[in-house]
């Protein structure tokens, strides 16, 4: 089965709300497509009701090379919370530029200096300081955003085989009143390195000192022998930040 698009998504603003926003029903239409494909559906289905975010992570690329492609001029949100590593800020810029993204940047509304003058270092306060860190530099910004962009069809490349608490996602979610969407959902990793390679996209630069996610430089770390991706944040005392947790727990956010 394949999806050839007749309109793009910015010509059929007019039937949008006439469209059931059936996760499970989109999950199923998804599930057979190509990432690519999948894009292309969203956009033409959603158009400005659609909104991409990036962490400009080791893989980050990826994603934003299938926008530019196939649903190019959405808006793709950066969360800037003042604390990733400056490798990951130079990144952010050279993709930007490379691959033409329409890049929005979110940030908290309160500093890092005011933060930690007020309440300290939260990452080292359990499991309570990092729940009220993600809220104030994650969930907030991120809640802002979508609200002014207007957007409720959110983007994301979560991928099953990143984590296990990713590994029984669907295509599609609710995440209260939003729509999520996962295009390349069930890309195993090398899936992922064929791609770059293909399309020469350049890998993060800390990718090559042995780090297998990204995040905050306060509390990402490389992996080591004896460990997995999932020890590499927080240290290992969760990996979602709040922005992606499973949508039937009671502290789901957005």
């Amino acid at each position: 089965m394949s999806y050839q698009p007749t309109t793009r998504g910015i010509q059929t603003m007019e039937i949008e709300n006439t469209i059931p926003d059936d996760a499970a029903l989109l999950s199923s239409e998804l599930e057979v497509l190509r990432a690519g494909q999948r894009l292309a559906l969203l956009y033409d289905r959603y158009g400005k009701r659609l909104a991409a975010t990036t962490s400009f992570g080791l893989q980050a690329s990826i994603m934003l090379h299938l926008i530019s492609r196939h649903a190019p001029g959405i808006p793709v949100i950066f969360i800037d919370t003042g604390y990733h590593f400056p490798e990951t800020y130079r990144y952010a810029e050279q993709l930007g530029e490379m691959l033409g993204i329409d890049l929005r940047f979110a940030q908290p509304a309160m500093t890092s200096a005011r933060q930690e003058a007020l309440y300290g270092r939260l990452w080292e306060q359990g499991k309570e300081g990092l729940d009220r860190y993600a809220l104030i530099n994650k969930i907030e910004p991120m809640n802002r955003a979508l609200k002014e962009l207007g957007a409720d069809v959110w983007l994301s490349g979560l991928r099953r085989s990143q984590s296990s608490t990713r590994s029984r996602r669907a295509f599609a979610e609710r995440q209260k009143s939003t729509l999520k969407v996962y295009p390349i959902l069930d890309w195993a990793d090398a899936q992922v390195s064929a791609y770059m390679a293909e399309h020469q996209l350049p890998p993060h630069p800390l990718a090559a000192m042995g780090y297998a996610t990204m995040g905050d430089w306060h509390s990402t770390v490389p992996l080591d022998e004896d460990g997995d991706a999932e020890t590499t944040r927080f240290n290992g005392q969760k990996y979602e930040c709040g922005l992606h947790l499973d949508s039937g727990r009671g502290d789901f956010q957005i």
